[in-house]
């Protein structure tokens, strides 16, 4: 049975703790940053990279101020979804909307360029119609985290700052287990850039 898993990249947020401590014209998403791989990138494409090849239904949801952002992800594949808000909830809604024909949707966020390629696979394989699947580290929910048809509605109807947690109990949640601190590691501040594991 094939299913079409789109994968919906959000990268509207400003990212304004980052701006706080490097600049308030440095872009985290630009910023570069080493991979697992040891291969220096932006974390953008980093994020792009980590993506398995199978999954060719791609978005990239970003404001008009990431015209970089934007051309990055056309080149890997992505569509891109402009948006005027930054809140997450309103991204979600907005990649959703954009492509509600899918199976199932996997959402990314744009600063988590550490998570492992065998990760993404391990949740995507566990979305179904019912479920959200979700990785977990050391008992802590990480992303991406991918939903199943039955979510379709009430993904679109985010908006504002609110991201998808709430839709949790409107489904089974299926929990992977892994050993992979990229699923929980976030470009917050310049130090986040380089990836230590503990």
């Amino acid at each position: 049975m094939s299913r079409s898993i789109a994968v919906i990249v959000l990268a509207a947020g400003e990212g304004s703790r980052f701006r706080q401590v490097a600049g308030a014209d440095k872009d985290k998403l630009l910023a570069d940053c080493t991979g697992r791989d040891g291969a220096v990138r932006s974390v953008i494409e980093q994020v792009l990279v980590n993506l398995p090849a199978d999954l060719d239904k791609r978005l990239l949801v970003a404001t008009e101020a990431r015209p970089q952002a934007m051309r990055m992800a056309q080149a890997y594949g992505c569509d891109v979804v402009s948006i005027e808000s930054t809140g997450m909830g309103d991204s979600i809604a907005a990649g959703v909307a954009a492509c509600t024909d899918a199976d199932g949707w996997l959402i990314v966020l744009g600063d988590m360029p550490f998570i492992l390629s065998s990760t993404i696979e391990r949740v995507v394989a566990a979305i179904a119609d019912d479920a959200v699947s979700v990785p977990v580290q050391d008992g802590e929910f990480g992303h991406p985290v991918g939903f199943g048809r039955s979510f379709g509605l009430g993904l679109q109807g985010l908006s504002g700052d609110r991201g998808a947690r709430p839709l949790f109990k409107q489904g089974r949640v299926v929990e992977i287990a892994v050993d992979d601190p990229g699923v929980l590691w976030d470009i917050d501040v310049p130090e986040a850039l380089v990836f230590a594991s503990s």
